[in-house]
């Protein structure tokens, strides 16, 4: 045996640059190494870098892990109550960070050589616990039983700060290779996707569109990632926070900064996107920059109140909410999409605007965000 594959029989290190993971934050020097413990089972130490300098509390970092044991033909989550440590779920520091895996099933390797990692990360931002201004009603204001009320106080929670990439759902294709559900041919368009199938089964993206929004996903694409991701969809009022703002943008526990417009229409304040030929988000124009879709965090600068980008425009978002009516409750299964797009009117990509959506239905104006809640 050679001294490399010596070494690999303990360590297996996994380069993750970011021309690799493009939108996923960058992360190197992954390290795995398998130690035994007193109870007679190993577990597994995890180590890597995660070098973001504007990973903060406020800005975190969501990082989960994959995991393969047959030289990379099936990938699994490692799921977050076998991990401990300060690399994994919400991580608000940038730095260097170890991860123990434990789970004597998950990590009874009979050869390190074939154990292979992905530590993958999502800048979020972090939406306190507290009251908000919700304006929206459920079902678009069509619930004719009004047994659905809005609750306009949430739990703590963490939204994704940009729309999912073309990079992103590519990575996630090709771990599942030709057998994955979650491609179509109109993802190949590349003024509006930029995804193609190969040959042998793989994907890959079309140069230059690395960076922007995937689309043509359906309800059930957009979930299946996020669960590939340990992550869900946002619901109705979780948008709209995100978007507006709580009464106090540091939370109710703390109250020490109240929200200057708690009631804007746009995250960026009440000005229509194009006012004074000032663009603040992708809309229905050319003048703004982008006939199409426009890379994720293109108008950052006009962002939420904690920071998430492209709440208004580019892309239309899933939602995990159903269209419930009195009338079609438990008949059509129609999904909420919030937001706007490309293709939408000013007025169109407000707070309250939302349009419904058979959950199968792919277009090229909508995709997707992730949401994170705290021990879930």
């Amino acid at each position: 045996m050679t001294l490399r594959k010596l070494l690999l029989s303990f360590v297996f290190v996994v380069l993750c640059s970011r021309s690799s993971y493009s939108q996923w934050l960058e992360i190197s020097n992954v390290k795995l190494r398998r130690e035994p413990t007193e109870l007679a089972g190993p577990k597994i130490m995890i180590e890597y870098d995660i070098n973001d300098p504007n990973i903060s509390p406020e800005s975190p970092a969501y990082v989960f892990v994959r995991y393969s044991r047959d030289s990379g033909k099936n990938w699994q989550l490692i799921p977050m109550d076998s991990l401990r440590g300060n690399g994994f779920d919400i991580v608000e520091k940038p730095g260097h960070k170890e991860i123990v895996w434990w789970g004597t099933s998950q990590t009874s390797f009979a050869d390190a050589n074939q154990v292979e990692v992905h530590v993958r990360g999502i800048a979020m931002a972090r939406i306190p616990a507290g009251k908000f201004v919700m304006k929206s009603l459920p079902g678009a204001g069509r619930d004719e039983s009004k047994e659905i009320s809005p609750d306009p106080d949430l739990p703590l929670f963490y939204m994704a700060k940009n729309e999912t990439t073309i990079s992103m759902y590519t990575d996630y294709l090709n771990e599942f290779g030709g057998e994955v559900a979650g491609w179509n041919p109109r993802m190949a368009r590349e003024k509006r996707c930029g995804i193609v199938r190969n040959d042998d089964g793989t994907y890959s993206i079309k140069p230059g569109r690395e960076n922007y929004p995937v689309t043509y996903v359906s309800w059930y694409d957009a979930t299946n990632f996020l669960q590939w991701c340990g992550l869900r969809l946002q619901t109705e009022a979780e948008w709209e926070k995100a978007l507006r703002g709580g009464l106090y943008l540091d939370g109710d526990a703390l109250k020490k900064k109240p929200n200057p417009m708690p009631e804007r229409r746009y995250p960026w304040g009440n000005e229509s996107p194009g006012t004074d030929g000032v663009f603040r988000c992708n809309f229905d124009t050319e003048d703004d920059g982008f006939p199409y879709s426009s890379p994720v965090g293109s108008f950052e600068k006009f962002g939420s109140p904690y920071g998430v980008s492209d709440l208004a425009g580019n892309v239309a978002e899933w939602t995990i909410d159903w269209y419930s009516t009195s009338y079609h409750a438990g008949l059509d299964g129609f999904r909420m999409v919030r937001g706007g797009s490309w293709m939408a009117v000013p007025a169109a990509c407000d707070a309250i605007t939302g349009a419904t959506q058979l959950p199968l239905k792919e277009s090229s104006i909508m995709g997707f965000r992730a949401v994170k809640e705290p021990g879930k």
